[in-house]
């Protein structure tokens, strides 16, 4: 069984960072390419970023693109976000999703590419 287990989030100031991790397990997490997506209240599901999995490849939302990265330890079969510069419209619950396939490709931005989900962890954003 597939599990996929965020954990970091909580209350961040504007301006301030956040690291967020997302612990696999029931897969070959190696294999997979792994992304991040977040979700506020009243809006859809959106793509933040994806990495493959060599983590040589990454993709990033416009909205995060130059302060966020996400990396992956494919030893410890965990994936991070690290985000900086916080903003108030960061605040979302953080999803955690994986790939059946390594690598990165136009269908990466979108919620249908990814098998597997976590249960979200919440980043609340203090102006």
């Amino acid at each position: 069984q597939v599990q996929l287990v965020e954990s970091g989030g909580g209350l961040v100031q504007a301006g301030g960072s956040l690291r967020l991790s997302c612990a696999a397990s029931g897969l070959i997490f190696g294999a997979a390419a792994m992304a991040w997506f977040r979700q506020a209240p009243g809006k859809e599901r959106e793509f933040v970023g994806a990495i493959s999995w060599t983590g040589y490849t990454t993709y990033y939302a416009d909205s995060v693109q130059g302060r966020s990265t996400i990396s992956r330890d494919n030893t410890k079969s965990t994936v991070y976000l690290q985000m900086n510069s916080v903003r108030p419209e960061d605040a979302a619950v953080y999803y955690c999703a994986a790939a059946r396939r390594g690598a990165l490709n136009r269908s990466s931005y979108y919620r249908e590419e990814y098998a597997y989900w976590g249960q979200g962890t919440q980043v609340t954003v203090s102006s």
